[in-house]
């Protein structure tokens, strides 16, 4: 099939371009949209090799393994949970009318939403690209996706590969620096899915506001962990570390911290050092441990860690050998014991390799204290307690909830994504994801016989009695 040629840089031309085609097809069929799914999972399929090399080279050192896990695996599951149910989530959904409307029926009609935007971050670049897109195309939108300048090798290698696969009308990538994310947040977009900061999050919704663009914002915040009493901290310090020394950290539900009993801070945080040392072997000369992605970022978190020595804060670290690279931004991961609030790790978003571990004595006061903070994108929660996890999950806020493990709620089609608050604004995956991106148009049929029609004016005694009988059992 000929291809138009892409419009990379022009935003408004392919803006205008994919209005147009929404209007000349406004509810694809089944069919359409399979084939677009279809073409984007042999694209991943077939380039999955250039595409983690493109990862590897944008973080300066990444595994494979971990891009095809992270970022590859869950993609692929994205697009085939869209192609085997989207047919399904397509249907009429039946809907029963008030009884005092029958003989009416009533549906909701899913319709596309038009044109939608998705910017995407630099961290999981493939992943947080292809979830979201994998959702608006399984609705029949037409989708501009925005990459992040800070991979610029990832957001090359897919321009390249998506302009042979797609129409600009069907989907267009575009890289380009911090000024062409903000234009897109200025189109008469039918929603924008930003995937970020929660500063920048907070721009984004300010720049939509005015057109009136519905907006989904996966934000981050201060996710925390905790070990409740008597949970087996050899598999808790497992599993935290596994959740923060992945990608080295920069993960938005990474666990940020750590709130264990004050009396096993200790064996915590051996228990760590053993885990970090089982999965890293080499430590920071290890092929397996990522690479902080640019030189700003590794300086942000060298300020953290600077701020925190000279406060004094007792630090762990969980690697032998040598703990940082600095022309490879390479920065091994280290435990913070008990930092002051008052440090910027206990302020902002750490999104890297830094770990405090907060001792605390009793678990309800622990519990008061999360539920005073901004409500995070991730709660993480070790206990062989039912009842106390019971109550957790209905006495705190959180995007979402791991027990027993961290991130793995993430990977769960069957489970919406999202934060709330500070973390961010509605969901999606699966069939949350299409509803999402699709209008769900409540549509009534009225027969030609209408119980409705007996409240017409005028309304005489026998209508007014009706209308207490109403009044009684509605």
């Amino acid at each position: 099939m000929d291809r138009a040629p892409p419009l990379p840089h022009d935003l408004h031309a392919t803006y205008s371009r994919q209005r147009a085609a929404c209007l000349a097809e406004p509810y694809p069929e089944w069919a359409t949209r399979r084939d677009r799914l279809r073409r984007l999972l042999e694209l991943l399929l077939e380039q999955q090799q250039r595409i983690c090399e493109a990862v590897r080279a944008d973080f300066g050192q990444r595994a494979r393994a971990e891009t095809e896990v992270l970022d590859l695996v869950p993609s692929l599951a994205s697009l085939r949970h869209a192609l085997r149910h989207g047919r399904a989530w397509m249907r009429p959904r039946r809907a029963r009318p008030s009884i005092w409307f029958r003989p009416a029926s009533a549906q909701v009609l899913p319709q596309p939403l038009g044109v939608v935007g998705i910017i995407a971050p630099w961290n999981y670049p493939l992943y947080l690209s292809v979830a979201p897109l994998a959702s608006a195309l399984a609705a029949g939108n037409r989708a501009m996706l925005k990459l992040s300048e800070s991979a610029p090798n990832f957001g090359s290698l897919l321009t390249e590969l998506v302009a042979a696969r797609f129409d600009a009308d069907e989907l267009a990538v575009f890289t380009g620096d911090a000024r062409q994310a903000a234009a897109m947040t200025t189109l008469p977009l039918d929603h924008l899915l930003f995937t970020g900061s929660t500063a920048v999050g907070r721009q984004v919704m300010a720049a939509a506001g005015p057109r009136l663009v519905p907006v989904t914002l996966e934000l981050g915040g201060k996710s925390p962990a905790v070990v409740a009493p008597g949970y087996d901290l050899r598999l808790a310090a497992q599993r935290i570390v596994y959740g923060k020394l992945v990608n080295a950290g920069q993960t938005c539900v990474a666990p940020d911290h750590v709130h264990v009993p004050r009396a096993q801070l200790q064996d915590f945080a051996a228990a760590c050092v053993q885990a970090a040392r089982a999965m890293y072997p080499e430590g920071l000369r290890g092929a397996d441990f990522c690479s902080v992605v640019d030189r700003r970022q590794y300086e942000r978190l060298l300020g953290m860690l600077e701020q925190a020595r000279a406060a004094g804060v007792p630090m762990v670290p969980l690697f032998a050998g040598p703990q940082r690279l600095d022309d490879a931004h390479r920065l091994a991961p280290v435990l913070l014991l008990d930092p002051p609030a008052t440090l910027r790790v206990m302020q902002e978003e750490i999104f890297g390799p830094l770990l405090p571990l907060l001792g605390y004595e009793q678990p309800a006061r622990l519990l008061q204290h999360i539920a005073e903070q901004p409500r995070p994108l991730a709660l993480y929660w070790f206990d062989d307690d039912p009842a106390r996890v019971d109550h957790m999950l209905r006495n705190t806020h959180s995007g979402g909830v791991t027990i027993n493990d961290t991130l793995m709620h993430v990977a769960q089609e069957e489970l919406p994504f999202g934060g709330l608050g500070a973390s961010g604004m509605g969901h999606y995956h699966g069939s949350w994801g299409f509803d999402t991106f699709s209008k769900l148009k409540p549509v009534l049929r009225q027969r030609r016989l209408s119980g409705a029609a007996l409240l017409r004016p005028p309304y005489r005694p026998a209508v007014v009695r009706l209308i207490e009988w109403m009044k009684r059992w509605a």
